[in-house]
């Protein structure tokens, strides 16, 4: 298992090693011990998610506030999609910056999104399952969200505007300098 920092050095890009032969594959996902170890923290995760989607289906920009703060680990399962990572650390040297990698059930690739960062993936592939485990629980209360298109993000999502299929919930949040809550950088979210 490899740990690759992206150019916002709390996102952490996970490449699992795959042994395969004639029968398929065989991939280990996830390795507490060797994330921690890497990471130089202990993350607790708790509840483990998936869903299926099809081409042009757009999830995001979403983080919960402290204290039901999340920090994901996502992968997809089959298909694939752009996933993005936005730094809404107010303070942050990347406050605003995000960073996107494919994520494709071929490539296994995974992507850490550490507490104080929203999160979104747009559909690249019909018949996509994407699976993520989160060291908090669902707290509909702090459930927050920022706009997918907001044009200072800067975001190519690489599907057209007109092709996005969103919730009505991600059709109406907030840009990111007009929102009200978000985290703080220097505030250790993870005391």
């Amino acid at each position: 298992m490899q740990f690759i920092r992206t150019e916002i050095e709390d996102v952490v890009i996970v490449e699992p090693q795959v042994h395969g032969d004639n029968r398929g594959y065989f991939v280990e996902t996830f390795r507490s011990d060797k994330l921690e170890e890497f990471l130089g923290f202990k993350i607790n995760f708790c509840q483990d998610n998936e869903s299926k989607s099809s081409r042009g289906v757009l999830r995001g920009l979403h983080y919960q506030l402290a204290p039901a703060a999340q920090t994901k680990l996502v992968r997809v399962i089959q298909g694939s999609v752009l996933d993005v990572a936005v730094d809404i650390r107010k303070g942050s040297p990347t406050f605003g910056k995000h960073v996107t990698v494919e994520l494709s059930g071929e490539n296994k690739r995974q992507l850490l999104v550490p507490r104080g960062f929203a999160h979104g993936f747009v559909v690249l592939e019909d018949d996509t399952t994407f699976a993520y485990k989160v060291d908090n629980y669902y707290s509909p209360q702090n459930d927050r969200g920022i706009a997918f298109d907001d044009a200072k993000l800067g975001i190519d999502w690489q599907i057209p505007h007109n092709e996005l299929n969103l919730s009505d919930k991600d059709t109406v949040q907030d840009k990111l300098n007009d929102a009200k809550d978000i985290f703080d950088f220097e505030v250790n979210y993870y005391a």
